[in-house]
């Protein structure tokens, strides 16, 4: 095998994912008969230029859902404290709550009510930051191995902290979510990690921008009548609304984002 790295490769490589088709490398290798290691050169490469996300067995289009925690942060702020907003009504003085990492979770800090007597738990570096600048509320941080992507802790010993835990309410994340799919996850330690907050909690729910409705993830968390309420944005056409309700959890439509 020749397992020199033309560019031209490379850039068929980089074209597909930028028309969002996820690659798997041994069927590369084949497609342009050179060993899997060079194909996963290849992505490591791409990965480091921002091109795609690497999962096992080969790689995925960046899209707005997928990207790094870091690269999430400050995109469509207002939309996510509009669903923060609306979210926060549904919690009840003196809850443990648990805040799963994100960054529309990392946005319902500032909405949590004052002076409740609210214990927040997180496995989220930044949303554990943010709640400790706030005076009013406790923190439980889980802790483990940061996972970059994700921005949080979501390893063994992160699933085992929660599985001790009594939440009275979690949010949990959600990368894609879908009426047939439920709620997805990326990666199958996220999706893991997920399944066992929900297991831990009495209630739950999922703060879903509109983008999370068309996008596709691997792993399945929950189907969606395991989940209590999804909080959605007011965009989100009323018919996917409806097919939302249909599969049994309750449809929260957020105001529209404040200018």
């Amino acid at each position: 095998m020749n397992d020199n790295i033309p560019l031209a490769r490379r850039d068929e490589i980089a074209l597909r994912l930028a028309q969002g088709q996820p690659v798997v490398a041994a069927t590369l290798a084949l497609e342009f008969a050179v060993s899997e290691d060079a194909i996963r050169r290849d992505l490591r490469a791409l990965a480091a230029a921002g091109l795609c996300r690497r999962v096992y067995g080969g790689a995925l289009p960046i899209t707005a859902a997928s990207a790094p925690m870091s690269a999430r942060m400050d995109a469509a702020r207002e939309r996510k404290a509009a669903l923060a907003r609306a979210a926060a009504s549904l919690i009840e003085p003196g809850e443990l709550l648990f805040l799963d990492s994100g960054s529309t979770h990392l946005a319902l800090v500032e909405f949590l009510p004052e002076d409740s007597d609210l214990v927040v738990a997180t496995n989220s570096v930044d949303i554990a930051a943010a709640v400790l600048r706030r005076a009013d509320l406790k923190l439980i941080m889980i802790g483990g191995a940061v996972d970059p992507d994700v921005g949080g802790c979501i390893d063994a010993n992160a699933v085992h902290s929660v599985a001790q835990m009594n939440i009275d309410r979690c949010w949990i994340g959600a990368c894609a979510v879908s009426p047939k799919g439920g709620i997805s996850a990326f990666s199958l330690a996220d999706a893991t990690f997920k399944r066992a907050v929900l297991a831990a909690s009495t209630h739950n729910a999922v703060l879903a921008t509109t983008d999370k409705f068309a996008a596709r993830a691997q792993h399945r968390v929950a189907a969606l009548a395991a989940i209590e309420y999804i909080v959605v944005e007011h965009d989100l056409p009323r018919v996917q609304r409806a097919s939302v309700s249909k599969a049994g959890a309750k449809v929260i439509v957020a105001e529209p984002a404040e200018r």
